[in-house]
């Protein structure tokens, strides 16, 4: 009876301290990787959370967010992270769960890297609102950042050649007590 009730629960202690605590070293290596512009392992960490946890994933990325606010100042650059790491979330969602190992170490880092490239866009839209861009100015503000996009995009390149070792390392340490 007890062993019933207990599976109905959305979340365990275990997941709680975890999800804590990933969100947690989200933040840290972030902080730690502030003096490499646009270089962190947050791609791969968002990815990792998809891989293994699934919809659950979304509860470390939202710790890290939160932090992020709380401990730089919730303001205008912080809005869009509260998106940014959801569409990284669900691209990874889409791919197949039992994608093969030989695919997937190509994959992981691709999709990882694209979504730097695309930050500064994924980003455009809170900025157009917030300044009053015209789609114009809009399209000038991403082009001009293009160049803080390309070094993001090759540091999550290769920050997404970790995902597979970490997400099976996790899927480990998660699924094996």
């Amino acid at each position: 009876m007890l062993r019933s009730k207990e599976s109905k629960k959305f979340l365990t202690i275990y997941e709680i301290c975890i999800f804590a605590l990933l969100g947690t070293i989200m933040y840290c290596s972030k902080m730690l990787m502030e003096a490499l512009p646009n270089i962190h392992l947050l791609g791969m960490f968002t990815m990792v959370c998809a891989i293994v946890y699934r919809f659950k994933g979304l509860i470390p990325i939202y710790v890290y967010v939160f932090l992020q606010g709380l401990l730089s100042g919730f303001s205008l650059w912080w809005v869009p992270y509260l998106y940014i790491w959801t569409v990284l979330w669900g691209i990874t969602m889409l791919i197949p769960k039992n994608i093969p190992d030989k695919i997937a170490v190509f994959v992981y880092p691709i999709v990882c890297g694209l979504h730097g490239l695309m930050f500064g866009t994924l980003f455009a839209p809170v900025q157009a609102i917030a300044f009053g861009y015209d789609f114009n100015m809009m399209i000038k503000w991403i082009i001009a950042g293009l160049p803080f996009d390309a070094v993001h995009c090759i540091g999550d390149l290769l920050a997404g050649i970790l995902v597979l070792p970490v997400a099976k390392i996790l899927k480990k340490i998660s699924y094996k007590r």
